[in-house]
Protein backbone atom coordinates (compact mmCIF):
# COMPACT_ATOMS: atom_id res chain seq x y z
CA UNK A 1 0.00 0.00 0.00
CA UNK A 2 2.76 2.29 0.78
CA UNK A 3 4.55 1.60 -2.25
CA UNK A 4 1.40 2.11 -4.54
CA UNK A 5 1.24 5.86 -2.38
CA UNK A 6 4.86 6.31 -3.87
CA UNK A 7 4.11 5.20 -7.36
CA UNK A 8 1.16 7.40 -7.09
CA UNK A 9 3.36 10.08 -5.80
CA UNK A 10 6.13 9.95 -8.21
CA UNK A 11 3.49 10.06 -10.85
CA UNK A 12 1.96 13.31 -9.57
CA UNK A 13 5.55 14.71 -9.24
CA UNK A 14 6.23 13.80 -12.72
CA UNK A 15 3.25 14.91 -14.30
CA UNK A 16 3.99 18.28 -12.48
CA UNK A 17 7.16 18.70 -13.47
CA UNK A 18 6.02 17.93 -17.56
CA UNK A 19 3.34 20.66 -16.93
CA UNK A 20 6.08 22.85 -15.76
CA UNK A 21 8.22 22.68 -18.23
CA UNK A 22 5.51 23.01 -21.01
CA UNK A 23 4.30 26.03 -19.30
CA UNK A 24 7.61 27.53 -19.88
CA UNK A 25 7.66 26.82 -23.31
CA UNK A 26 4.32 27.98 -24.11
CA UNK A 27 5.70 31.51 -22.43
CA UNK A 28 8.16 31.06 -24.90
CA UNK A 29 6.08 30.72 -27.66
CA UNK A 30 4.27 33.40 -26.71
CA UNK A 31 7.09 36.07 -26.14
CA UNK A 32 8.67 34.47 -29.42
CA UNK A 33 5.54 35.54 -31.49
CA UNK A 34 4.97 38.90 -29.91
CA UNK A 35 8.56 39.50 -30.78
CA UNK A 36 8.98 38.34 -34.10
CA UNK A 37 5.97 40.07 -35.14
CA UNK A 38 6.91 43.75 -33.83
CA UNK A 39 10.29 43.37 -35.31
CA UNK A 40 8.77 42.06 -38.97
CA UNK A 41 6.24 45.27 -38.50
CA UNK A 42 9.35 47.65 -37.50
CA UNK A 43 10.93 46.28 -40.13
CA UNK A 44 8.13 46.34 -43.27
CA UNK A 45 7.35 50.28 -42.14
CA UNK A 46 10.90 50.80 -42.89
CA UNK A 47 11.01 49.20 -45.99
CA UNK A 48 8.31 50.79 -47.31
CA UNK A 49 9.82 54.51 -46.32
CA UNK A 50 12.68 53.23 -47.97
CA UNK A 51 10.59 52.48 -51.10
CA UNK A 52 8.85 55.67 -51.27
CA UNK A 53 11.70 57.45 -51.13
CA UNK A 54 12.86 55.48 -54.18
CA UNK A 55 9.91 55.87 -55.47
CA UNK A 56 9.52 59.85 -55.32
CA UNK A 57 13.61 60.51 -56.41
CA UNK A 58 12.30 58.18 -59.50
CA UNK A 59 8.98 60.72 -60.10
CA UNK A 60 10.80 63.69 -59.11
CA UNK A 61 13.13 62.45 -62.48
CA UNK A 62 10.50 61.43 -64.64
CA UNK A 63 8.72 65.26 -63.84
CA UNK A 64 11.65 67.17 -64.66
CA UNK A 65 12.35 65.27 -68.29
CA UNK A 66 9.00 65.41 -69.27
CA UNK A 67 8.61 68.87 -68.10
CA UNK A 68 11.65 70.33 -70.42
CA UNK A 69 9.22 68.98 -72.99
CA UNK A 70 5.72 69.99 -72.53
CA UNK A 71 5.62 71.37 -69.18
CA UNK A 72 1.53 70.69 -67.15
CA UNK A 73 0.82 70.14 -71.16
CA UNK A 74 -1.13 66.79 -72.59
CA UNK A 75 1.56 64.89 -72.55
CA UNK A 76 3.41 66.09 -69.24
CA UNK A 77 0.05 65.09 -67.08
CA UNK A 78 -0.63 61.50 -69.07
CA UNK A 79 3.34 60.70 -67.66
CA UNK A 80 3.08 61.88 -64.50
CA UNK A 81 -0.28 60.13 -63.91
CA UNK A 82 1.10 56.89 -65.33
CA UNK A 83 4.13 57.17 -62.80
CA UNK A 84 1.64 57.45 -59.96
CA UNK A 85 -0.20 54.56 -61.03
CA UNK A 86 2.33 52.18 -61.10
CA UNK A 87 3.86 53.09 -57.66
CA UNK A 88 3.69 51.00 -54.86
CA UNK A 89 3.96 53.87 -51.95
CA UNK A 90 3.07 56.94 -53.96
CA UNK A 91 -0.51 57.89 -53.41
CA UNK A 92 -0.57 61.47 -54.87
CA UNK A 93 1.99 64.01 -55.92
CA UNK A 94 1.82 68.43 -55.93
CA UNK A 95 3.28 70.34 -58.02
CA UNK A 96 3.44 74.09 -57.00
CA UNK A 97 4.69 77.03 -59.21
CA UNK A 98 4.92 80.56 -58.78
CA UNK A 99 0.99 81.27 -60.17
CA UNK A 100 -1.09 77.15 -59.69
CA UNK A 101 -0.62 74.49 -58.03
CA UNK A 102 -1.44 71.06 -59.87
CA UNK A 103 -2.54 68.25 -58.26
CA UNK A 104 -1.64 64.06 -59.34
CA UNK A 105 -3.35 61.47 -57.62
CA UNK A 106 -4.40 57.40 -57.57
CA UNK A 107 -7.46 57.57 -56.88
CA UNK A 108 -9.32 60.61 -56.47
CA UNK A 109 -10.59 62.17 -53.54
CA UNK A 110 -8.39 59.59 -51.14
CA UNK A 111 -5.11 61.83 -50.34
CA UNK A 112 -5.84 65.73 -51.57
CA UNK A 113 -8.50 67.83 -50.49
CA UNK A 114 -9.17 71.54 -52.03
CA UNK A 115 -8.56 74.47 -49.64
CA UNK A 116 -9.20 77.79 -51.08
CA UNK A 117 -8.85 76.62 -54.70
CA UNK A 118 -5.02 75.26 -53.41
CA UNK A 119 -4.70 71.50 -53.07
CA UNK A 120 -3.24 69.66 -49.71
CA UNK A 121 -2.54 66.62 -48.34
CA UNK A 122 -5.12 64.89 -46.21
CA UNK A 123 -3.69 63.80 -42.66
CA UNK A 124 -4.36 60.32 -42.84
CA UNK A 125 -2.68 57.78 -39.76
CA UNK A 126 -2.09 55.05 -42.92
CA UNK A 127 0.40 57.62 -44.72
CA UNK A 128 3.77 58.30 -43.66
CA UNK A 129 5.01 61.38 -41.89
CA UNK A 130 7.88 61.61 -44.05
CA UNK A 131 8.04 64.88 -46.34
CA UNK A 132 8.95 64.18 -50.18
CA UNK A 133 9.64 67.31 -51.52
CA UNK A 134 11.80 68.50 -54.83
CA UNK A 135 12.64 71.80 -56.77
CA UNK A 136 12.22 71.09 -60.51
CA UNK A 137 14.23 73.82 -62.58
CA UNK A 138 12.24 73.46 -65.35
CA UNK A 139 13.37 75.34 -68.45
CA UNK A 140 15.66 77.50 -65.95
CA UNK A 141 12.53 78.84 -64.27
CA UNK A 142 12.20 79.63 -60.18
CA UNK A 143 9.56 78.61 -57.83
CA UNK A 144 8.43 75.07 -59.23
CA UNK A 145 8.81 72.33 -57.43
CA UNK A 146 7.27 68.94 -56.11
CA UNK A 147 6.07 67.12 -53.24
CA UNK A 148 4.71 63.35 -52.27
CA UNK A 149 2.31 62.01 -50.07
CA UNK A 150 3.25 57.93 -49.56
CA UNK A 151 1.53 54.88 -47.89
CA UNK A 152 3.50 54.28 -44.59
CA UNK A 153 2.28 50.28 -44.13
CA UNK A 154 2.51 47.57 -46.63
CA UNK A 155 -1.37 45.79 -45.64
CA UNK A 156 0.12 42.50 -47.66
CA UNK A 157 2.46 42.30 -45.67
CA UNK A 158 1.07 42.58 -42.40
CA UNK A 159 -1.64 39.91 -42.77
CA UNK A 160 1.36 37.85 -43.88
CA UNK A 161 3.24 38.45 -40.35
CA UNK A 162 -0.40 38.19 -38.16
CA UNK A 163 -0.87 34.52 -40.06
CA UNK A 164 2.16 33.58 -38.72
CA UNK A 165 2.10 35.09 -35.50
CA UNK A 166 -1.36 33.32 -34.95
CA UNK A 167 -0.11 30.15 -36.16
CA UNK A 168 2.67 30.20 -33.24
CA UNK A 169 0.23 31.05 -30.62
CA UNK A 170 -2.07 27.96 -31.56
CA UNK A 171 0.96 26.22 -31.12
CA UNK A 172 0.83 27.77 -27.54
CA UNK A 173 -2.61 27.04 -27.12
CA UNK A 174 -2.45 23.73 -28.13
CA UNK A 175 0.44 22.25 -25.63
CA UNK A 176 -1.70 24.37 -23.32
CA UNK A 177 -5.09 22.51 -23.76
CA UNK A 178 -3.40 18.98 -24.08
CA UNK A 179 -1.60 19.21 -20.59
CA UNK A 180 -4.66 20.46 -18.81
CA UNK A 181 -6.30 17.55 -20.63
CA UNK A 182 -3.08 15.25 -19.73
CA UNK A 183 -3.95 16.64 -15.65
CA UNK A 184 -7.45 16.04 -15.65
CA UNK A 185 -7.43 12.57 -17.26
CA UNK A 186 -4.57 11.58 -14.88
CA UNK A 187 -6.03 13.62 -11.47
CA UNK A 188 -9.19 11.38 -12.56
CA UNK A 189 -7.46 8.26 -12.09
CA UNK A 190 -6.15 8.85 -8.98
CA UNK A 191 -9.10 9.77 -7.76
CA UNK A 192 -10.76 6.49 -8.41
CA UNK A 193 -7.54 4.59 -7.02
CA UNK A 194 -7.79 6.38 -4.21
CA UNK A 195 -11.53 5.92 -3.70
CA UNK A 196 -10.89 2.01 -4.42
CA UNK A 197 -7.95 1.83 -2.07
CA UNK A 198 -10.08 3.60 0.97
CA UNK A 199 -12.90 1.06 0.22
CA UNK A 200 -10.43 -2.01 0.67
CA UNK A 201 -9.24 -0.47 3.69
CA UNK A 202 -12.86 0.11 5.27
CA UNK A 203 -13.11 -3.34 4.79
CA UNK A 204 -9.69 -4.59 6.51
CA UNK A 205 -10.64 -2.40 9.13
CA UNK A 206 -13.90 -3.39 10.07
CA UNK A 207 -11.55 -7.05 10.23
CA UNK A 208 -9.46 -6.05 12.56
CA UNK A 209 -11.68 -3.49 14.97
CA UNK A 210 -12.78 -5.59 18.22
CA UNK A 211 -15.69 -2.79 18.95
CA UNK A 212 -19.17 -3.73 16.97
CA UNK A 213 -20.52 -0.34 16.51
CA UNK A 214 -16.56 0.96 15.30
CA UNK A 215 -18.06 2.09 11.73
CA UNK A 216 -20.68 4.10 12.82
CA UNK A 217 -21.96 6.27 15.75
CA UNK A 218 -25.35 5.12 16.55
CA UNK A 219 -27.77 7.76 15.81
CA UNK A 220 -31.89 7.74 17.06
CA UNK A 221 -33.27 10.61 14.61
CA UNK A 222 -33.76 10.77 11.24
CA UNK A 223 -32.19 13.77 9.48
CA UNK A 224 -33.97 16.05 7.89
CA UNK A 225 -32.52 19.12 6.53
CA UNK A 226 -28.72 20.28 6.42
CA UNK A 227 -28.78 21.06 10.33
CA UNK A 228 -30.35 19.06 13.16
CA UNK A 229 -32.86 21.68 15.02
CA UNK A 230 -32.05 20.21 18.24
CA UNK A 231 -28.10 21.77 18.30
CA UNK A 232 -28.11 24.33 15.35
CA UNK A 233 -25.61 21.76 13.58
CA UNK A 234 -24.96 18.72 11.47
CA UNK A 235 -26.82 15.52 11.75
CA UNK A 236 -25.11 12.88 13.79
CA UNK A 237 -25.51 9.93 10.68
CA UNK A 238 -23.99 12.47 8.57
CA UNK A 239 -20.35 11.99 10.32
CA UNK A 240 -19.16 9.66 9.20
CA UNK A 241 -20.07 10.29 5.19
CA UNK A 242 -18.60 13.89 5.57
CA UNK A 243 -15.45 12.03 7.74
CA UNK A 244 -14.61 9.98 4.59
CA UNK A 245 -14.89 12.81 2.31
CA UNK A 246 -12.52 15.58 4.35
CA UNK A 247 -9.91 11.88 5.18
CA UNK A 248 -9.87 11.56 1.31
CA UNK A 249 -9.06 15.60 0.76
CA UNK A 250 -6.52 15.78 3.43
CA UNK A 251 -4.89 12.50 2.17
CA UNK A 252 -4.29 13.62 -1.25
CA UNK A 253 -3.25 16.89 -0.26
CA UNK A 254 -0.77 15.16 2.33
CA UNK A 255 -2.66 17.30 5.41
CA UNK A 256 -3.43 16.02 8.65
CA UNK A 257 -7.53 16.09 10.27
CA UNK A 258 -7.98 15.66 13.39
CA UNK A 259 -11.32 14.73 14.59
CA UNK A 260 -12.67 15.53 18.73
CA UNK A 261 -15.65 13.89 20.39
CA UNK A 262 -16.99 15.92 23.20
CA UNK A 263 -19.38 14.24 25.79
CA UNK A 264 -21.73 16.43 28.05
CA UNK A 265 -22.94 14.65 31.41
CA UNK A 266 -24.41 17.48 33.05
CA UNK A 267 -26.99 19.52 30.31
CA UNK A 268 -30.57 19.98 31.87
CA UNK A 269 -32.32 21.23 28.60
CA UNK A 270 -31.91 21.26 24.49
CA UNK A 271 -31.07 25.31 24.85
CA UNK A 272 -27.85 24.35 26.65
CA UNK A 273 -26.81 21.99 23.85
CA UNK A 274 -27.53 24.62 21.73
CA UNK A 275 -25.80 27.23 22.99
CA UNK A 276 -22.58 24.65 23.79
CA UNK A 277 -22.90 23.87 19.49
CA UNK A 278 -22.62 27.92 19.03
CA UNK A 279 -19.28 28.32 21.33
CA UNK A 280 -18.16 25.21 19.33
CA UNK A 281 -18.81 26.97 15.83
CA UNK A 282 -16.68 30.08 17.40
CA UNK A 283 -14.14 27.80 19.06
CA UNK A 284 -13.56 24.59 17.47
CA UNK A 285 -14.82 24.39 13.65
CA UNK A 286 -17.45 25.61 10.91
CA UNK A 287 -20.93 24.85 11.55
CA UNK A 288 -21.14 22.23 8.12
CA UNK A 289 -18.01 20.52 9.88
CA UNK A 290 -19.72 20.33 13.45
CA UNK A 291 -22.34 17.63 13.98
CA UNK A 292 -24.41 15.94 16.82
CA UNK A 293 -23.08 13.14 19.34
CA UNK A 294 -24.77 10.57 21.16
CA UNK A 295 -27.76 12.55 23.70
CA UNK A 296 -25.53 15.07 24.50
CA UNK A 297 -22.79 15.26 22.82
CA UNK A 298 -20.70 17.26 19.98
CA UNK A 299 -18.42 15.67 17.10
CA UNK A 300 -16.02 18.04 15.18
CA UNK A 301 -13.91 17.65 12.35
CA UNK A 302 -10.55 20.23 11.78
CA UNK A 303 -9.64 19.62 8.63
CA UNK A 304 -5.79 20.65 7.92
CA UNK A 305 -5.05 20.83 11.53
CA UNK A 306 -2.45 18.48 13.59
CA UNK A 307 -3.28 16.93 16.62
CA UNK A 308 -1.44 19.49 19.14
CA UNK A 309 -3.24 22.15 17.15
CA UNK A 310 -6.43 20.04 17.54
CA UNK A 311 -5.24 19.94 21.73
CA UNK A 312 -5.29 24.07 21.48
CA UNK A 313 -8.57 24.41 20.24
CA UNK A 314 -10.13 22.06 22.51
CA UNK A 315 -8.70 22.96 25.60
CA UNK A 316 -10.03 26.75 24.34
CA UNK A 317 -13.23 25.22 23.73
CA UNK A 318 -13.43 23.53 27.43
CA UNK A 319 -12.62 26.61 28.95
CA UNK A 320 -15.11 28.80 27.20
CA UNK A 321 -17.58 26.79 28.54
CA UNK A 322 -16.74 26.33 32.17
CA UNK A 323 -16.73 30.13 31.74
CA UNK A 324 -19.98 30.24 29.81
CA UNK A 325 -21.85 27.93 32.33
CA UNK A 326 -20.74 28.30 35.77
CA UNK A 327 -23.54 26.66 37.21
CA UNK A 328 -24.73 23.60 34.56
CA UNK A 329 -20.96 22.86 34.36
CA UNK A 330 -20.02 23.09 38.10
CA UNK A 331 -16.77 20.62 37.70
CA UNK A 332 -14.39 19.80 35.34
CA UNK A 333 -15.91 15.89 35.46
CA UNK A 334 -18.75 17.35 33.49
CA UNK A 335 -17.13 17.85 30.47
CA UNK A 336 -15.46 15.06 28.18
CA UNK A 337 -13.65 15.93 25.40
CA UNK A 338 -11.28 12.65 23.29
CA UNK A 339 -9.67 13.36 20.14
CA UNK A 340 -7.05 11.82 17.21
CA UNK A 341 -5.45 12.51 14.20
CA UNK A 342 -5.22 11.10 10.77
CA UNK A 343 -1.30 11.44 11.32
CA UNK A 344 -0.21 10.89 7.85
CA UNK A 345 -2.29 7.49 7.61
CA UNK A 346 -4.49 6.25 4.93
CA UNK A 347 -7.49 5.26 6.83
CA UNK A 348 -11.36 5.74 6.75
CA UNK A 349 -13.20 7.69 8.90
CA UNK A 350 -14.73 4.35 10.69
CA UNK A 351 -10.89 3.86 12.45
CA UNK A 352 -10.85 7.49 13.32
CA UNK A 353 -14.29 7.51 14.95
CA UNK A 354 -13.07 4.46 17.17
CA UNK A 355 -10.07 6.41 18.19
CA UNK A 356 -11.83 9.30 19.22
CA UNK A 357 -14.56 7.05 21.04
CA UNK A 358 -11.70 5.29 22.77
CA UNK A 359 -9.73 8.57 24.06
CA UNK A 360 -13.28 9.56 25.49
CA UNK A 361 -14.12 6.35 27.07
CA UNK A 362 -10.23 7.16 28.78
CA UNK A 363 -10.92 10.71 29.81
CA UNK A 364 -14.86 9.84 31.34
CA UNK A 365 -12.88 6.92 33.37
CA UNK A 366 -10.42 10.03 35.11
CA UNK A 367 -11.98 13.06 35.92
CA UNK A 368 -8.93 14.18 36.32
CA UNK A 369 -8.02 14.48 32.80
CA UNK A 370 -11.09 15.32 31.18
CA UNK A 371 -9.35 15.96 27.81
CA UNK A 372 -7.69 12.76 26.56
CA UNK A 373 -5.55 12.73 22.96
CA UNK A 374 -5.23 9.38 20.87
CA UNK A 375 -1.67 9.62 19.97
CA UNK A 376 -0.90 6.73 17.03
CA UNK A 377 2.41 5.65 15.28
CA UNK A 378 2.41 6.01 11.42
CA UNK A 379 4.88 3.55 11.20
CA UNK A 380 3.56 0.67 13.63
CA UNK A 381 0.30 1.78 12.28
CA UNK A 382 1.57 1.15 8.42
CA UNK A 383 3.49 -2.33 9.84
CA UNK A 384 0.20 -3.43 10.95
CA UNK A 385 -1.71 -2.72 7.77
CA UNK A 386 1.38 -4.82 5.69
CA UNK A 387 0.95 -7.35 7.76
CA UNK A 388 -3.04 -7.94 7.20
CA UNK A 389 -2.59 -6.93 3.79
Amino acid sequence: MENNQNKKSTRSSSVSLISAVIAVVCIVIYLSAIIQATVRIYLSIENCKITAEQEFSHLADIALNAGMQDFMGPSFITTINSAIGISNRIEAVIIKTPDVEYAFEKQKGNAVTWVNNSPRFINKFSFSNQEYYRPLPINNLQGINIRAVANAFDYSSFTAILKHTLFIIMIGFALSFFTMLLQLLLGKQETESLSTQSGRQREENSNYSTDNDSDSINTSTRANGLYSPRSGIGWEEYIKDRLDSELHRCSSTEKDLTLVLVEFTDLTNDDMLKQSAEEAVSDLSSRDLLFDYGRWGIAAILPGKNLEEGIKKSENYFKQIMERFPRGYNSKSAVFIGLTSRSGRLLNAGRLILEAKEALKKAKADPASPLIAFKSDPEKYREFIRKTT
